[in-house]
């Protein structure tokens, strides 16, 4: 009787540690994260608000200048190179890359601001802040696993992406609608999958040495801002009202 209890005790203890372990992981990505959305938006408003800033971005027959293209496309050449380059990346240089990552996005986003009302805009935020927040409850506390789900998911994000490029070509408004219908519902799905799989990650944070664990609540940041930020992007279509 006694040594079941003390095997009880020592299991409650575990998975006590554990549930810690998890709530204290990713309540740092949750920061990591907020904080770099933050500069996102703090960027865009300051060179939306900026005709010499804009200037910069914009050529003189209105198009994109040089360095509008780099700041267009450097995003997901940070995104993949953080990625490769994780293990043998410092923490400190990895945090540096994720911050000039977030000022290059509002950098981009500043052209939303210019193509679309505040309050559209403003509105498809709170939306966007009321769905992930409620599919992140949904990730962290549900019992279903759902990695079946995000093989699925990750398999409609290379199809979504196929056909943006196709109809980058095709200019096609049938498409282009059923490509941000599917968005949001990737994105969606993807938001509740990666707080799942990120919460795994927590719970073993203890197997890991203490820089480690701090790179991968920055990763773990950067794929929910990025669950984000494609998920308020693609609600935009919808909800957007330009100027």
């Amino acid at each position: 009787m006694l040594s079941n209890r003390n095997e009880y005790s020592q299991t409650y203890e575990q998975s006590y540690g554990t549930q810690t372990l998890a709530q204290t992981f990713m309540a740092k990505v949750f920061s990591w994260m907020f904080l770099a959305l933050a500069v996102t938006a703090f960027t865009a408003y300051v060179f939306a608000g900026s005709k010499d800033l804009m200037g910069l971005m914009i050529s003189e027959t209105g198009g994109m200048s040089i360095l509008g293209w780099v700041v267009m496309l450097a995003p997901l050449a940070f995104v993949f190179f953080m990625s490769a380059k994780f293990n043998s990346m410092s923490k400190g240089i990895l945090t540096i890359m994720f911050f000039a990552f977030s000022v290059l996005m509002g950098m981009s986003l500043s052209f939303i601001l210019l193509a679309y009302t505040s309050a559209s805009v403003f509105s498809t935020f709170i939306v966007t802040s009321g769905t992930f927040g409620l599919m992140a409850v949904v990730g962290y506390t549900t019992k279903t696993d759902l990695t079946k789900f995000g093989s699925i998911l990750m398999m409609g994000l290379i199809g979504i992406i196929l056909a943006s490029i196709v109809n980058f070509f095709m200019h096609s408004g049938t498409m282009e609608y059923i490509i941000s219908i599917l968005g949001v519902l990737i994105f969606t799905g993807l938001t509740a999958y990666d707080v799942q799989k990120l919460k795994r990650i927590g719970m073993a944070a203890g197997e890991f040495q203490g820089q480690t664990v701090d790179k991968l609540t920055i990763m773990g940041a950067l794929t929910l801002y990025l669950d984000f930020i494609n998920l308020f992007l693609f609600l935009l279509r919808f909800m957007g009202n330009r100027r």
